[in-house]
């Protein structure tokens, strides 16, 4: 699992993960006014380029960035490390806190419900 980003890693890593792939100027675009600087942002991408969330392709003297994993993966990874840190890598253990301690609706839960009853009812199949 790659470590986890910081606010202002995640804050650009959202704008790419949506674009796909971007040069510097297309990131920036992305942000709300006031923007950052330019040179702020360019910073931050060259951490996530040294940390390999990024890679990039060079045309002159103009990268183009693509992530190196997709938003999925990234949530994955880190709730995968939340679980094995906080509940002992049990899942069942992390759903019965979450149904417990969020006030989730009657039809929220049931929701739930269907979606791993039909889980369920795939891996029966796949067996």
């Amino acid at each position: 699992m790659k470590e986890q980003l910081t606010k202002a890693e995640e804050q650009l890593m959202q704008y790419v993960w949506q674009l796909k792939q971007a040069y510097l100027k297309d990131i920036v675009a992305e942000y709300p006014d006031p923007k950052p600087a330019y040179t702020t942002i360019s910073t931050v991408v060259r951490v996530l380029v040294r940390k390999g969330f990024l890679n990039f392709e060079s045309f002159g003297k103009v990268r183009r960035y693509a992530p190196t994993l997709t938003k999925e993966q990234y949530y994955g990874g880190q709730l995968k490390h939340m679980i094995g840190n906080f509940f002992d890598g049990s899942s069942s253990r992390f759903a019965l806190y979450f149904a417990e301690n969020e006030s989730l609706k009657l039809n929220e839960l049931e929701e739930m419900k269907a979606l791993i009853e039909a889980k369920i009812k795939q891996l029966k199949q796949h067996d």
